[in-house]
């Protein structure tokens, strides 16, 4: 092609990358990958065929791991944790920079490897996959060093089991490698069948980097090997992948006591109102749903259109369709590379061409064969269309319009995910009215795709929960140095006779500041250690749970400020002060020992605590290497339940309802079973200290017969579970149901991980200048 047709035409040539060296490395080893374990390659077999997805051509044979195969692998990393863990910070810090240093200088080699294994876009795999992989390295090396002095309250977990996705091979093994390593743990990493030859190289720069043997362990294999490495002997399970195997290892992992992070799936918004830079929006929106084949977890995939601009904004989007081009992922000149696998191609014409709504248009640019599939946009969707609400996770977009800001954010709203939301528009004002009403765990304005390692990502609802990146994702690798002893549950006294007052009272239930009688109509007598009959406590069931929580999704407590809830938390305080010696007389008189008033004051205490917390406990801006401020901001989790101890029946009620209230929540709290009347005391603090309708809820009755409907309530995104192992398995058992946190508390002083439970943060990225 000569450059004066080039002038004519407009016609890119082809820019091949040279596949050579991938292809040596691969030779090098026989063709056939094992796992490697103990800073050592296992011989390797020929149980898998890992293939070229763009071609079909077999790469090289992969060992699928057998159980045995990944016991063997916990047990070198289990051998090797505690010795990684004393040499410090510092120390680890040299092995990460190590690291990051030789994936640079085999930067050409992981890129080239990553698009043959992939199928994405050598530009991608080496413009934005490969440094940041790298950049994660880096910046945890960071964290390593500062670790002593920086994060001097919390240890590592012990031994991580990770399982990561094929979309992203190398750049997800940097998100849970490098801050595992950093905070002293040792990983057993399982990467996708599809896609792991980059982990096999990342594992040889292991062994020259220095890294000690058995700190980095990657068993290969399908899932069957991720499932051992779930059920093996890890203390946590950090999960990248589809909601439903999610769904499957919350189950599996339930009563286990492993810790768990999930970053589960997504059906992104992409909002743009009318005064949007419309050729600004379409080109994010290019990068948004068809990088990577639109095989991203938290693609734009849902485009939300203003109504009047929709049809212009389509009419250009199409014309920019049709200039995409698709092929060899190994051509530089190519925009739209290969699906990974045939199975994931038919699972993407199986949804669309399954779908009767809607107008489907196909890019009008030449598609060869083999696994690739075109840059599709499905328009005039109803926001309930099946189509806008799973997630296809492939070069898919579908579209409907919005009205106003308001209809714009119930539709964005309007699925089970929460991952990530984009919005489009020149109105700052507008912009940051939308971003804190969008329920996603990433926010991005005038653009799309940004991410760093010094910024959390994660997800809300079913995309997950936990975050990876920055300070907060160093949270899920570590725990507090002071450990937490295991609560123990008291059998509740028994005796008979008569109550002392002159007038039977039976306490009632506290649910949308009303006292209510229990949906079953029973009651439990209450008993002093000496057989006397203190009162009468009420008896709660799955209905009133259930009425407990609409309590809670009515009240709006997380949108008043700070100050308000510090205002009114100090009142509570200073009521239940007032009632010190009535509330300390009721707890000796249940407990039979002489501790109350010290119960009295630490509550009061607690309160002063957490009221002045309430408009302290802060986010951050970001420091990341480009013009753009990444906004960390803290957000309450929503509605709470707490099975509260039996260990301090006042102090262990106040402190969780404490600490939700200052950080926004509204809770219930399932009182102790068998000191409850302190709590049905307590509400009659509550009802004259201006706490809103829903915003604390009390339940009493035996937990045992609660829990497990609080795991299974949908309304609920989370459960303090802080009276001991076997309810918390009952609530895990059940959490699974719309992914739920589960949290089993922290030791009373320990105001920072109370906080930390009772918030998430959303990461809101605003590019600015240049």
């Amino acid at each position: 092609m000569s450059i004066e047709t080039i002038f004519d035409t407009m016609e890119y040539g082809t820019a091949p990358e040279d596949r050579s060296i991938a292809l040596q490395w691969i030779a090098d080893r026989g063709g056939l990958l094992g796992p490697y374990v103990n800073g050592a390659f296992c011989p390797g077999r020929d149980d898998l065929a890992i293939c070229n997805p763009a071609t079909g051509e077999k790469l090289a044979g992969l060992s699928l791991c057998t159980e045995d195969e990944v016991k063997e692998a916990v047990r070198s990393a289990r051998a090797a944790q505690p010795d990684w863990q004393e040499a410090g910070g510092p120390a680890r810090a040299r092995v990460l920079y190590a690291l990051a240093r030789l994936m640079q200088k085999h930067a050409r080699l992981l890129a080239v490897m990553e698009s043959l294994d992939n199928g994405k876009p050598i530009r991608e795999s080496r413009d934005i996959d490969i440094p940041l992989a790298i950049r994660h390295f880096y910046h945890h090396a960071g964290h390593a060093q500062l670790m002593p002095s920086a994060l001097s309250d919390r240890v590592a977990l012990g031994v991580c089991g990770q399982i990561i996705p094929w979309n992203f091979p190398l750049l997800m093994l940097a998100w849970k490698i490098a801050p595992a390593l950093a905070m002293g743990n040792t990983v057993v990493l399982k990467p996708a069948e599809y896609t792991p030859m980059t982990a096999m190289i990342f594992a040889d720069l292991c062994s020259q980097a220095g890294v000690p043997p058995g700190v980095v362990n990657i068993v290969t294999g399908d899932g069957s090997t991720g499932a051992a490495l779930v059920d093996a002997n890890v203390d946590k399970i950090a999960f990248t992948g589809s909601t439903s195997v999610g769904r499957q290892i919350q189950d599996a992992t339930a009563g286990s006591g492993k810790s768990l992070t999930l970053e589960l799936g997504g059906k992104s918004p992409y909002i743009v109102f009318d005064d949007a830079d419309i050729d600004s929006a379409i080109e994010g929106l290019v990068d948004a749903i068809w990088f990577n084949q639109g095989q991203v977890c938290c693609a734009g995939s849902r485009l939300l259109i203003h109504e009047a601009i929709a049809d212009d904004f389509h009419n250009r989007l199409k014309t920019r369709m049709d200039k995409l081009r698709i092929g060899d992922p190994l051509d530089k000149s190519i925009d739209v590379g290969a699906i990974v696998d045939p199975i994931q191609l038919r699972q993407i014409r199986e949804l669309v061409e399954g779908s009767t709504a809607g107008q489907t248009y196909h890019a009008q640019t030449p598609v060869p064969e083999g696994c690739f599939y075109p840059p599709t946009l499905i328009t005039g969707l109803h926001p309930a269309d099946r189509l806008m609400q799973e997630e296809i996770f492939g070069p898919v977009l579908v579209s409907t319009t919005f009205r106003t800001p308001a209809e714009a954010v119930e539709i964005a709203n309007n699925t089970k995910y929460g991952l990530a939301a984009t919005l489009w528009t020149e109105n700052i004002n507008l912009a940051l009215e939308i971003a804190p009403k969008l329920v996603a765990g990433v926010v991005w304005v005038n653009a799309t795709n940004l991410f760093d390692a010094a910024a959390g990502f994660g997800g809300t609802r079913e995309s997950g929960f936990g975050r990876e990146g920055g300070w907060e994702g160093l949270q899920a690798y570590s725990k507090p140095s002071k450990p937490l002893a295991e609560p123990t549950q008291i059998t509740a006294f028994t005796g008979q006779g008569a109550a002392a007052e002159d007038i039977d009272r039976t306490a009632k239930l506290f649910i949308g500041r009303k006292q209510a009688r229990p949906d079953g109509g029973y009651s439990q007598a209450i008993f002093s250690p000496k057989g006397k009959l203190l009162g009468h406590a009420p008896i709660a069931n799955r209905k009133d749970i259930r009425n407990a929580v609409q309590a809670q999704l009515a009240c709006g407590w997380g949108k008043i400020t700070g100050h308000l809830r510090a205002q009114i938390l100090y009142y509570i305080a200073e009521n239940l002060a007032a009632q010190a010696n009535r509330f300390a007389e009721r707890l000796d008189a249940m407990t039979g020992l002489s501790a109350g008033a010290e119960e009295v004051q630490a509550a009061v205490d607690i309160l002063f605590t957490y009221a002045a917390w309430a408009d302290k406990f802060e986010g951050q801006a970001k420091s990341v290497p480009m013009r753009a401020v990444a906004l960390a901001m803290r957000e309450p989790v929503g509605a709470i339940a707490a099975l509260c101890s039996d260990q301090n029946p006042l102090l262990g009620l106040v402190t969780p309802m404490a600490a939700a209230l200052s950080t926004g929540n509204s809770i219930t709290l399932c009182a102790s079973a068998p000191f409850p009347l302190a709590a049905t005391d307590f509400y009659h603090i509550l009802e004259a200290s201006d706490v809103p309708a829903g915003a604390v809820n009390i339940l009493t009755g035996p937990q045992a017969d609660l829990a497990p409907h609080l795991g299974a309530h949908m309304g609920l995104e989370t459960v303090w579970c802080l009276s001991g192992a076997p309810l918390t398995e009952a609530v895990q058992a059940r959490a699974s149901s719309n992914i739920k946190r589960v949290w089993q508390g922290a030791a009373q002083d320990d105001h920072a991980s109370w906080l930390e439970a009772g918030t998430e943060i959303k990461t809101i990225w605003i590019p600015y200048g240049e």
